[in-house]
């Protein structure tokens, strides 16, 4: 079964599909670029207005399409994956989007409703997409400029634990969810009802200061509405990202979430999601699944009890018992040691982890030869190591120097060149913090422009509908991994809010 598996996601066998080609500037059929939903069925929505993946219940939940990260990263991934709108223009055969001449994507704003409209030369089509508890509505309507005979049609290649409706012909409209007797039959009123309820729930947001400029308002709002769409409602589960292999719970991404839940102003989030947390046993594995099982094959992280005890602390609660830090795996995941960001987490404060006569911090202890890591920011924001500030932001300062226009890597010794949005957006806290806290100094200016240089890295890393991937190519800025990353949006909020606060955080009161 093992070589099958391998087999199938080779790329080198003739009999492997292949993954459809790109239009020109776009990312490649079936790898996710928006999410859907309200913590309730998450779907993720590739650029073309596929479903590509989907979770239930809540965004760690169980696949209910068959879209492997593996197939995704080899190109073999079958044409009929998920929910696929096609158009009949004339007597000809049912076209993807992805055969467009042109194809746009856009949130409708203030909301997790996807619209994605492609043209066929005069011919258009408008494919709206939204969550709504466990029912997913997909709604595609399609009209030629030239009088031309147009109709749509959606390909449904979901596993069988999905049942789905269809109805109408212009536009078609579906609903799925694994209970065809709660499935309505109105998708469109469906719809309507997800952009209120998404738009109700945004109201109770804070602010950013009315000072905050209008992109830094759509950055904060989507980030936002991501996190709403990856937190699971009932249990305060946060998934990584609505993708295989991406679809658990990391006690450091989950926990940022709640640090940004309870920043903006969302306690119940904030206190579910920190719950969450403080249920699972942090000794058992890197990564859980949404129901608390630790996922398999993957040792504990050294960071884990540290950013826990941070969700902890910042919603009323006792954290949990600090746990060993050393010769442990750290947030790039590879081979276990003694690393900057572990020690930064649990507090540790022997070893300096810094080259002699240097002032900045590498990422192994005794090896000075292991390059900056941008986990050094963690030492500002949120662990707040005074001690390490000088050396943090200097560190911080080199790693951003040496830059592209999409954002950092995360350290010097990281392998290839493509920035990722997490560390982009955490040095960009953690810099705006340092300008707070020293406001009015030379120093201050400083680190509040290279934070907000880096925001700009981060909106140019960005989707069109406005959500961060792990990481793009370092040349074109598309998508190259997970996109939304509830981890990358988590920070963005916390940096804008650094930069533009409105009022004091909510405080909670203390937990039993």
């Amino acid at each position: 079964m093992v070589t099958a598996g391998a087999m199938l996601v080779s790329g080198g066998s003739g009999a492997d599909p292949r993954t459809p080609p790109a239009l020109p500037g776009e990312p490649p059929p079936f790898l996710g670029t928006a999410v859907v939903g309200d913590g309730g069925l998450t779907a993720a929505v590739d650029a073309y207005g596929d479903v590509v993946d989907l979770r239930v219940p809540g965004p760690a939940g169980r696949a209910l399409i068959y879209n492997p990260a593996a197939r995704q990263a080899a190109g073999t991934v079958p044409a009929d994956t998920g929910t696929v709108p096609r158009v009949r223009i004339g007597g000809g055969p049912p076209l993807p989007l992805w055969r467009a001449d042109s194809v746009e994507q856009f949130y409708v704003p203030g909301t997790n409703v996807v619209t994605t409209v492609a043209e066929f030369g005069p011919v258009r089509v408008v494919v709206k997409e939204a969550a709504r508890g466990e029912v997913l509505a997909l709604e595609v309507r399609a009209w030629s400029r030239d009088g031309r005979a147009v109709a749509p049609v959606v390909g449904l290649g979901l596993d069988p634990g999905a049942q789905c409706l269809q109805a109408g012909t212009n536009p078609v409209r579906v609903t799925c969810g694994v209970d065809a007797t709660r499935l309505p039959g109105d998708a469109g009123g469906l719809i309507a009802s997800a952009a209120r309820a998404d738009r109700r729930w945004l109201g109770r947001a804070e602010p950013l200061a009315a000072s905050a400029p209008a992109w830094a308002g759509r950055m904060y709002v989507r980030s936002l509405l991501v996190l709403r769409a990856l937190t699971d409602r009932r249990s305060g589960a946060i998934a990584a990202g609505a993708r295989d292999g991406w679809a658990y719970v990391w006690p450091r991404d989950a926990a940022a979430g709640v640090l940004a839940f309870a920043a903006a102003g969302y306690r119940g989030e904030a206190r579910r999601s920190a719950r969450f947390l403080l249920g699972l046993d942090l000794r058992s594995g890197a990564r859980f699944y949404g129901d608390g099982r630790p996922v398999p094959h993957r040792g504990a992280q050294g960071d884990a009890a540290g950013w826990v005890g941070a969700a902890a602390r910042a919603t009323g609660l006792s954290p949990p018992p600090q746990l060993p830090w050393r010769d442990r795996p750290d947030y790039q995941e590879g081979a276990p040691g003694d690393y900057l960001g572990n020690a930064i987490a649990d507090g540790a404060k022997r070893g300096l982890y810094r080259p002699k006569s240097s002032r900045r911090l590498v990422r192994r202890l005794g090896d000075p030869d292991s390059g900056l890591d941008s986990a050094a920011a963690w030492a500002v924001e949120p662990f707040r190591r005074r001690p390490l500030y000088p050396m943090a932001r200097e560190t911080m300062l080199r790693l951003a120097r040496s830059g592209g226009r999409f954002g950092i890597t995360p350290g010097e010794d990281w392998p290839g060149r493509d920035p990722w949005s997490a560390p982009t957006a955490w040095t960009a806290w953690s810099l705006a913090a340092l300008a707070r806290e020293h406001v009015g100094s030379p120093e201050a200016v400083e680190d509040r422009r290279v934070a907000l240089d880096l925001l700009t890295d981060l909106r140019r890393s960005a989707t069109p509908a406005g959500t961060l991937p792990e990481r793009v190519d370092f040349r074109s800025g598309l998508p190259t991994s997970t996109t939304p990353l509830a981890w990358s949006h988590a920070f963005a909020i916390l940096a804008l809010r650094e930069l533009w606060p409105s009022r004091t955080a909510s405080t909670f009161p203390p937990g039993r």
